[in-house]
C-alpha cells in the first residue's frame, strides 16, 4: 500500500502537469490568433485598404483583445465553483443550550419556535437585500 506521502507527491505533480498543459494550450491558442490577425492585416496591406502602421496597431489590439479574454474566461466562475468575494465568508457557530425538542412540546412553545423563524427568515431577506 502506498504511503500518504507518495500519495501526496503524486497529487502534486499531477497539479503541476496540468497547469503546464493548460498554459501550453493558452500560448498555442494566443499564437495562432496572432498568426491569423497578421495574416488578416498582410492581405488588407496588400489591398491598399490601411498601412503597415494601422496594421500593426490592429494586431497588436486582436492580441490584447485574446489575451484579455482569455483571462477574463479563467477568472470567472462556473456554476459548480461558488463565486468568490472580497470579504471572507461569515461563519456563525451555534450551540445548542436547550435539550431537543420532543414531541410533547406545548403549542405555545412550538409557536413561538415559528415566530423565532418567521423573525429569522425576515432578517435574512433584509440582510440579502443591503
Amino acid at each position: 500500500m502506498a504511503g500518504l506521502g507518495d500519495i501526496v507527491q503524486k497529487a502534486f505533480y499531477l497539479g503541476v502537469g496540468l497547469a503546464t498543459a493548460a498554459g501550453e494550450q493558452a500560448g498555442e491558442k494566443l499564437s495562432s490568433i496572432g498568426v491569423q490577425a497578421q495574416k488578416l492585416t498582410d492581405e488588407m496591406v496588400a489591398k491598399g485598404e490601411i498601412t503597415t502602421e494601422e496594421a500593426r496597431k490592429l494586431v497588436d489590439e486582436m492580441i490584447k483583445s485574446a489575451q484579455q479574454q482569455n483571462l477574463n474566461q479563467a477568472q470567472t466562475p462556473t456554476s459548480d465553483r461558488p463565486q468568490k468575494t472580497n470579504e471572507p465568508r461569515r461563519i456563525e457557530i451555534v450551540t445548542d443550550s436547550e435539550p431537543a425538542a420532543t414531541s410533547t412540546e406545548s403549542p405555545e412553545h412550538i409557536s413561538q419556535m415559528r415566530k423565532q423563524v418567521e423573525a429569522l427568515q425576515e432578517e435574512l431577506k433584509r440582510m440579502k437585500n443591503s
